[in-house]
């Protein structure tokens, strides 16, 4: 342990410590890169899934399912919209 201390002392053992903090810089930066890149997928899915509007007859559609409108004035608002 001695010979250790006193290498390290006379510059021997820092050429360890300097790839050691190389290689710690470069696993932040790949940690940093992969939440970057993550975060910036993760936003486009939820930029493009909210441009996917509904149609009118979509809606439409819905309501009529979800029992929000009758029978009468959903054929009615369809033939309004063409379909």
């Amino acid at each position: 342990m001695w010979s250790n201390m006193v290498n390290m002392m006379n510059g021997q053992g820092c050429s360890g410590m300097g790839l050691g903090m190389i290689g710690m810089a470069l696993f932040w930066i790949l940690a940093i890169a992969i939440i970057v890149t993550f975060v910036v997928l993760l936003a486009k899915g939820v930029s493009s899934r909210d441009r996917q509007e509904k149609s009118a007859l979509d809606i439409l559609n819905a309501r009529y399912a979800s029992g929000e409108i009758k029978r009468d004035e959903y054929e009615q608002k369809k033939r309004d919209l063409g379909g």
